[in-house]
């Protein structure tokens, strides 16, 4: 046990002993203690080396202590950190303009993290549903995938489609499946008012859905008179080498949620960004950020964004997203993985049986120095930041492919 908190010099055992026994078991990290980070490497507290192809599941897809960020923060440190939404601040207009220029929308809602942006963006759909579409309060339904994300009240939407029992409020269908949504729509049409799913799956694992779904939901949805929702916490912001996934497909949607990338790595800041119908639709009380859209996170934010509209995020996920696939197709090709999932500097890979699971395999990778995130199941995802250098992302590979040879 440590026993002055306030000291660097526990053991990695104290630390990992000291988050067991007073730590909440809402996670199951790897056993690694970070201390430092720059960019694409992480070093733990007794001065061992990881490369990390995690990208804090968001938060640090560009990478820990960017300089640009960085510098915006500690500019913002030294003139205002915080302030009430009782007034304004001189970074909040300029992010929610911001935000809406570059989705091609017209509000944005600012807030702290990426499952309260999803809250906020099922709040505006039932507002614009019973404001605008005329459903009854207390009546809208929004159709979800299976595996999505979780929504009011912290239930899981994937978690009713598997059991059976669909959450209040919502319809489960499967991700990927057109003809679900479209039965969903036909059976609640009167109270359905928003489809929200993953343009890319990153929740429950990496997964692509099939040509055409993405456009075949936005015509469905246009034709049903109900709002489509894409939850690009994941996949956004450069992480498929475009800027918003659903690019891909050439759909834009009638709601983006953008999840903590945002922040630049710095600092959890997510968004809601959409029409002003939808997000007009809202009443001050109905979901209000208890502290989004503070002073120093408008101004990471805002710098994040900068470096968005220069395209150079989005020019990397594509150029690594090619060496990434390639590589991981060799180790398809050698029977070393089943199967690989991805777009971009994204991606997951099935792990033959004689491997072993997945967080198995992460923690034997911990040798390697390399991190990654391991199951569930025999799986792995790799999410590189998207400032790591071809021959960093190159040694990483070869890690991977050795330990999969030994393992195999």
């Amino acid at each position: 046990m440590i026993a002055n908190p306030s000291l660097s010099t526990a053991s990695p055992a104290e630390h990992l002993a000291a988050a067991a026994t007073h730590g909440a078991p809402t996670h199951d990290p790897l056993p690694v203690v970070i201390a430092s980070a720059r960019g694409a490497w992480v070093t733990d507290v007794e001065g061992r080396r990881y490369l990390d192809l995690l990208a804090g599941s968001p938060a640090t897809a560009f990478g820990h202590r960017h300089p640009r960020p960085v510098a915006e923060a500690r500019a913002q440190l030294n003139r205002l950190t915080v302030t009430s939404r009782a007034v304004h601040h001189e970074h909040f207009g300029a992010l929610c303009a911001a935000l809406a220029a570059l989705c091609g929308m017209e509000m944005a809602l600012p807030v702290t993290g990426g499952e309260e942006a999803v809250r906020a963006a099922v709040a505006a759909a039932r507002a614009w549903g019973h404001r605008v579409k005329g459903v009854p309060a207390g009546r809208t339904r929004v159709v979800v995938a299976a595996g999505n994300v979780p929504v009011d009240g912290g239930v899981f939407a994937g978690t009713g489609a598997e059991s059976g029992a669909h959450p209040p409020g919502f319809t489960v269908v499967p991700y990927g499946d057109l003809a679900a949504v479209a039965a969903a729509l036909a059976a609640d049409a009167g109270e359905t008012v928003a489809v929200l799913l993953e343009p890319v799956g990153g929740a429950a694992g990496v997964r692509v859905p099939p040509p055409g779904y993405l456009p075949g939901v936005r015509e469905l949805t246009r034709e049903c008179g109900v709002l489509f929702l894409a939850d690009e916490r994941w996949s956004g912001l450069g992480r498929t080498g475009a800027t918003f996934a659903c690019e891909h497909e050439h759909v834009v949607p009638d709601l983006y949620v953008l999840g903590t990338a945002l922040g630049g790595g710095v600092l959890p800041v997510a968004a809601v960004v959409s029409s002003a119908a939808v997000l007009g639709a809202l009443r001050p009380g109905e979901h209000r950020p208890a502290s989004g859209g503070g002073p120093l996170a408008c101004a990471v934010a805002l710098e994040v964004l900068a470096m968005l509209r220069e395209g150079e995020p989005q020019r990397r996920a594509r150029e690594r997203g090619e060496q990434l696939h390639h590589e991981l197709a060799g180790l398809a090709a050698d029977g070393a993985v089943t199967g690989v999932r991805g777009r971009g500097l994204w991606a997951e890979v099935d792990l033959g049986p004689a491997v072993g699971g997945g967080r198995e395999v992460a923690e034997r990778l911990l040798r390697h120095g390399v991190l990654v995130r391991g199951g569930p199941g025999p799986a792995l995802r790799l999410a590189p930041p998207l400032v790591i250098s071809a021959r960093d992302l190159g040694w990483a590979l070869e890690q991977l492919r050795a330990e999969l040879m030994v393992a195999r």
